[in-house]
């Protein structure tokens, strides 16, 4: 089998990007594993090495299309020197993450690599001209999508999976986005994800509710009424096996998640802060939906303990690890999907079987 392409980004260089990538792959066993590439700067890398006294290698290349084997490879994505001043968030940083950013995607719509792994990135600092948004998911949907194609935000380790509704939205515009027709979107997008993506042949998907106990029958909102059970019942028409609507407390205190394959929140902080208090050290973001399989560790600049040595690199190991997975489970099951024979009935009047 050969080795899949893994595109790395190096996100904020004054964050811990760095940092955690030259960890991973201090372990040789990660290049049997896959052929990677650094987006970013070898002075920089070379940098934060020194500042931390890491002793992994890279080889620099200049394009995707001459990657050495069994080498950690960075390719340069910066014409000038960055300044680097750990725990910042500087225009220039953010300049240097945008630009990493859109060779990644280049090269992988040019077919040079197979998954993308974002290291993190400053949200503020970034924005630019040609980057006005909330944050990697919407970068990437804007660039590779396609028409029809909606992303999908799922944070994930191995024993939950946590879609949303809605992602980067004010908290006063939250329920104005809870309607069935949303719902029942985010709710196909991650039933088929889990076939797909993750080969689970027949999901449960439990549904979060939006308001406190869920609601209580309209007394504390009626969003459950109006658009999550509605939502539910069409998606079991369709298939989809859910459960709920649940009040995220309770669903999340009583461990109830451990008996679903995923799980669906209505916002941001409703999903991500009990998963993130349950996984934060191999807690993955992957993005679903699209073409483009894309992971990143499931926390953020770390500007705190940037240059340190401190950080932990292994919710970015797991973001590897599962784009490699990802791709090729989709592939085995894009293959095995390729050319259906034709469906048969029975005929009651003869009982013979008919195409």
């Amino acid at each position: 089998m050969s080795k899949i392409k893994v595109g790395i980004t190096h996100g904020d260089p004054n964050g811990v990007g760095y940092e955690i990538i030259l960890k991973a792959f201090a372990d040789p066993a990660m290049l049997e594993l896959c052929t990677p590439v650094i987006y970013g700067s070898p002075k920089v890398a070379s940098y934060h090495r020194k500042a931390m006294d890491l002793q992994t290698n890279f080889a620099t290349v200049n394009n995707a299309s001459s990657l050495q084997p069994d080498h950690l490879n960075l390719i340069p994505c910066t014409a000038e020197e960055v300044k680097i001043d750990f725990g910042e968030g500087t225009q220039e940083a953010g300049q240097a993450a945008l630009a990493a950013l859109e060779r990644a995607v280049a090269d992988w719509k040019a077919g040079l690599i197979d998954v993308l792994v974002t290291a993190p990135i400053n949200k503020h600092s970034i924005q630019s001209e040609t980057f006005h948004f909330p944050g990697h998911t919407e970068y990437i949907m804007d660039r590779v999508g396609k028409e029809g194609q909606q992303p999908l935000m799922i944070l994930m380790n191995e024993k939950i999976r946590v879609a949303l509704v809605t992602t980067h939205v004010p908290v006063k515009d939250i329920a104005s986005k809870i309607t069935k027709e949303n719902v029942l979107q985010k709710l196909r997008l991650f039933h088929q994800s889990l076939l797909r993506d993750f080969a689970i042949t027949n999901p449960r998907i439990a549904v979060l509710s939006l308001n406190p106990h869920a609601g209580d029958e309209g007394l504390m909102g009626t969003e459950e009424q109006t658009a999550i059970k509605p939502a539910m019942e069409q998606g079991e028409e369709e298939g989809i096996r859910t459960y709920g609507p649940y009040p995220a407390d309770g669903f999340f205190g009583s461990h109830t998640y451990e008996s679903f394959d995923g799980v669906l929140a209505m916002y941001h902080d409703q999903g991500l802060a009990p998963f993130k208090l349950l996984a934060m050290d191999d807690g993955i973001n992957f993005t679903a939906g699209l073409d483009l399989v894309r992971t990143s560790p499931d926390h953020g600049t770390a500007f705190d303990i940037a240059g340190k040595g401190l950080a932990n690199e292994n919710s970015l190991r797991q973001a590897i690890y599962a784009a490699i997975d990802i791709f090729r489970t989709r592939a085995t099951w894009d293959e095995s999907h390729q050319n259906p024979l034709p469906k048969l009935y029975v005929d009651k009047r003869d009982k013979s079987e008919k195409v």
